[in-house]
């Protein structure tokens, strides 16, 4: 019985870190809540995609987004506020692709009452890693963006570039992000 006994507490043992662990697996898989404009306006992130330190001090949430079956590279998701104008950043967007593959694809939407533009490029994408660093030219890159125009908050980007295969497999969860969009 002595034999048994330390046997039992090491599955007792085992069996609650386990659990601790599932808990934790769980936890982190669940959709979070970012809050962004001084914490004025809110929007979920999608699970599987990894928060990271942002590249430059302008973005304010950076995501990571696991790259799809045979793609090096992950999805880059940035949010940020900024001005200029739909229009102006549609075309500075459009400058960062040395060729496009296809059209263009923009339409507009409204959720929360707020005024959304959807933008989706495709081609060889010009990837800066700063705005003095040289552009290293990726080809096969999709970018998809949505530009929110809020009446007191200002213009709010969404932008999620990568290699096409991965932002298709994700363009669904980039939407149910867009569409989470909420003023508080």
């Amino acid at each position: 019985m002595k034999r048994f006994a330390p046997l039992c507490l090491g599955l007792v043992v085992l069996t609650a870190f386990s659990a601790l662990a599932e808990e934790k697996t769980a936890e982190e898989k669940k959709p979070a809540t970012i809050t962004f404009s001084e914490g004025q306006l809110e929007m979920t992130v999608p699970e599987g995609w990894k928060t990271i330190k942002p590249r430059v001090n302008i973005i304010e949430h950076e995501f990571r987004v696991p790259g799809a079956n045979g793609d090096e590279d992950s999805g880059r998701v940035t949010m940020m506020g900024a001005s200029g104008g739909v229009e102006a950043n549609v075309l500075r967007w459009k400058g960062q692709f040395t060729k496009m593959s296809k059209d263009a694809v923009e339409k507009e939407e409204t959720i929360s009452n707020t005024p959304v533009h959807i933008v989706e490029l495709t081609g060889d994408f010009k990837d800066q890693r700063g705005p003095f660093a040289p552009a290293e030219v990726k080809e096969g890159y999709t970018m998809l963006g949505a530009i929110f125009t809020t009446e007191k908050q200002g213009e709010y980007y969404l932008k999620f570039y990568g290699p096409s295969d991965t932002v298709e497999k994700n363009k669904e969860k980039f939407m149910e992000m867009v569409n989470s969009f909420k003023i508080k």
